[in-house]
């Protein structure tokens, strides 16, 4: 199952995402001034990095790496730039990196993806994500989907297209990236893993994100349209890393999407995971996301998770979801230096002639 399909095909899905409303429970008094638009010139801004006062994006539907200007039209910085959707910057400012991914929008199967690392006097090294992946693909050890189907579910599964039971395919979608001691660490949405890459471009595998098992009640088949055989089965699907942070305490933390239809048929089951970076070791710090494609950072331990399907910004904290401020369309979220001021970014949707937006929300205090 082409788990990266819906990172791959957003730009051109968007107006159907941004019809989906939001949960109920994210009917909550508004814990902040409303979001201030800056700029309507992004189509599907993937990403944001905050640096130096400015605001940069990798827009997966312009296909280009940019800088916002005062006047909220983008200052292309890199062009060409297929299926862009991850950025950052190294800690003392002298290198940018940004993630790029070539996908057939028929088959949504990934060609070539990688990490572009751009350093001072025009040095330009690319680390090939989709060439160490078919090398080595290390969630081939994982067993997806059913375990000892029964012949009805077997059936049922194939007619649905939903793959039977399967170990790790080969696939690459570089999708996010956060600068670490000595490099970069690479969420892969496709090969379901954390790749730590140095400053040289060498690649090796930090963490391989579990799979993820939901049990089908009988609304979920309903809802995929299976038969009442499903009920009851246990369904491992795959992990979907779609944003990584490098939080001051040395952890990394994670959003996951979790595989199988893209749409909220089978619930809320995006996660936050912390990795250890020395490593690799993952321990689940939050669940119950719907659409989770971006987090950042913020102060007191608290996360700010970007749900897509939700059309929110929640904040976890202490392991406890709520939500923060409804946004339609939201796929992206940064924390300034400071962690006291929010950016975000949100999906365009040119069939119906709205454009994606980033936005600056200055953090205020929950009403009750």
């Amino acid at each position: 199952m082409r788990t990266s399909r819906l990172l791959g095909a957003a730009a051109l899905a968007a107006a159907s995402l941004l019809l989906i409303p939001p949960a109920a429970s994210s009917a909550a008094p508004k814990p902040v001034p409303k979001p201030k638009v800056v700029s309507t010139a992004v189509a599907a801004p993937f990403n944001l990095a905050l640096r130096g006062g400015n605001t940069y994006v990798a827009d997966g539907g312009l296909n280009l790496i940019g800088r916002v200007k005062k006047n909220g039209k983008l200052a292309t910085i890199a062009a060409d730039q297929p299926g862009a959707s991850g950025i950052a910057f190294s800690k003392n400012g002298k290198s940018m990196a940004f993630t790029t991914t070539v996908t057939n929008m028929e088959t949504f199967e990934n060609s070539a993806s990688g990490l572009h690392i751009w350093g001072p006097r025009g040095k330009r090294i690319y680390a090939d994500t989709h060439a160490y992946e078919t090398k080595h693909n290390p969630d081939k050890v994982i067993s997806y989907g059913v375990k000892n189907p029964s012949a009805c579910v077997t059936d049922a599964l194939t007619k649905a297209e939903i793959p039977v039971s399967y170990k790790g395919h080969v696939d690459s979608h570089a999708y996010s990236v956060t600068a670490v001691s000595g490099g970069w660490v690479v969420a892969d949405a496709g090969a379901n893993t954390l790749w730590r890459v140095n400053s040289k471009g060498k690649i090796s595998t930090l963490a391989v994100l579990p799979a993820q098992p939901t049990k089908i009640t009988k609304a979920m088949a309903a809802g995929l349209g299976l038969p009442d055989c499903v009920i009851g089965i246990t369904y491992r699907f795959e992990a979907v890393p779609t944003d990584v942070e490098l939080g001051k305490d040395g952890h990394l933390y994670v959003t996951t999407l979790p595989g199988g239809p893209e749409s909220p048929v089978l619930g809320a089951r995006g996660k936050v995971y912390r990795v250890n970076l020395r490593t690799g070791k993952t321990k689940v710090v939050a669940k119950g996301l719907l659409g989770a494609t971006n987090l950042a950072l913020g102060t007191s331990g608290k996360i700010y998770v970007a749900e897509l399907f939700g059309g929110r910004i929640s904040v976890v904290q202490r392991g406890k979801v709520k939500p923060y401020v409804t946004l339609p369309g939201v796929v992206a979220v940064e924390t300034t230096k400071s962690r006291k001021t929010l950016w975000a970014a949100t999906m365009g949707d040119p069939e119906n002639k709205v454009p994606g937006t980033i936005v600056k929300i200055v953090k205020g205090k929950v009403r009750k």
